[in-house]
């Protein structure tokens, strides 16, 4: 079987290593690098909390553990960094929010509980405890990141040393084409063309394009915002998350650092100076949390688009309308990507359904009402 991806960001490169296992003949296309767009302008934080409904906490569930499962195949998973996830919340209007948030995650069994701040104070004596408030702090020690540039990397060496795989860089696919209502081939922009039996979509916030025959889905992404310090002597190990502020070490002493709010000013993915107004504010606010954050500037400021389909959720299956052609397309790549890579292989390559896709197929956005819908208002 021929499968080709389209997308080398880290779910393609998830169902490109895994439809590769799996036994098909695999081409991956990129229309730029390998991990060159989103996957690398990324928190990449791997968890389930606030995911709802319960649908949608499960595929993250599967995707956190899947992530530990990948240490199977590879023996050693060096892109995988698991030392938990700090939380609190200062701004009261929060509160209510992020207590019904720990309530519903204890009782999902989720890897939460509530800690001191004198237990802060000893797992990471760097944080300002005094700038913290008053509210209660949660601690998830299950959560970790991905370096997804490593990721990616390393499953395609696999894909191609162990099964064959091919993975063409600055290829950009224009269009699908079909015969009888099948998927036949895959056209590039510079006139090669490519013999498939599936197609599998996997290119983010890109996916509303239409690629010839084959339709794209509705997408309402956002714009998304990351700053990284020059390197800075911390022994920070876990991440943090306060208000709308994301913290997280990213190697080599570097900090990066992630704003809800700075995102908001953005009109597009845009380039941004390292002395623009969203870089002060993402340094303002990082160092409220990490004072010795005060010695230092950003190295680099990074701006890209985060896809989200219309609804915000997941969407993955067969695209009605066109035969073999299927979509992989989600904000929580980073979290359920080796999950997902899994489970499209079994529908595409092995033949076997995977009922825990149903709630997320693209055909909810061809009809009413909506399955994920469905299961929030319940």
């Amino acid at each position: 079987m021929q499968v080709v991806v389209v997308g080398a960001g880290i779910v393609g490169c998830s169902v490109a290593y895994e439809c590769a296992k799996a036994g098909a003949k695999v081409t991956l296309l990129e229309a730029g690098r390998v991990a060159g767009a989103t996957s690398s302008i990324s928190f990449a934080w791997t968890n389930a909390t606030t995911k709802f409904p319960r649908a949608y906490y499960d595929l993250n569930v599967a995707g956190m553990r899947a992530h530990l499962e990948l240490r199977r195949d590879f023996g050693t998973t060096p892109w995988f960094t698991q030392t938990g996830s700090v939380e609190w919340r200062n701004r009261a209007e929060d509160q209510p929010a992020y207590l019904e948030n720990f309530r519903q995650m204890k009782e999902w069994g989720y890897g939460i509980e509530w800690i001191s701040r004198e237990t802060l104070a000893r797992m990471e004596p760097e944080v300002n405890i005094a700038g913290i408030g008053e509210g209660p702090i949660s601690y998830f020690p299950e959560e970790g990141w991905v370096d997804p540039a490593l990721y990616c990397a390393w499953l395609l060496r696999a894909a191609k040393e162990r099964w064959g795989a091919e993975v063409l860089e600055f290829s950009r696919v224009t269009v699908i084409e079909s015969e009888g209502g099948k998927v036949r081939r895959v056209r590039l922009a510079d006139g090669r063309n490519f013999a498939a039996d599936a197609v599998v979509n996997c290119t983010g916030g890109w996916a509303d394009a239409s690629l010839g025959d084959a339709q794209g889905i509705p997408l309402e992404s956002t714009i998304g915002v990351l700053g990284f310090t020059s390197p800075v002597a911390l022994t920070l190990r876990s991440q943090l998350h306060a208000d709308d502020l994301d913290i997280r070490p990213d190697g080599a002493g570097r900090i990066m650092i992630h704003k809800i709010s700075v995102d908001a000013t953005m009109k597009g993915p845009e380039p941004l100076a390292t002395d623009s107004p969203q870089a002060a504010e993402l340094l303002r606010s990082a160092r409220e949390v990490l004072p010795a954050l005060e010695a230092v500037e950003l190295e680099a400021l990074r701006s890209t688009v985060r896809p989200y389909p219309a609804d915000g959720f997941t969407c993955a299956g067969a695209m009605p309308g066109l035969e073999g052609h299927y979509m992989a397309v989600t904000h929580s790549g980073v979290t359920i990507s080796p999950y997902l890579g899994r489970a499209v292989a079994d529908e595409v390559v092995r033949g076997e359904w995977h009922a825990d896709l149903d709630a997320f197929r693209p055909d909810r956005f061809f009809q009413n009402p909506s399955p994920v819908a469905q299961m929030s208002e319940a």
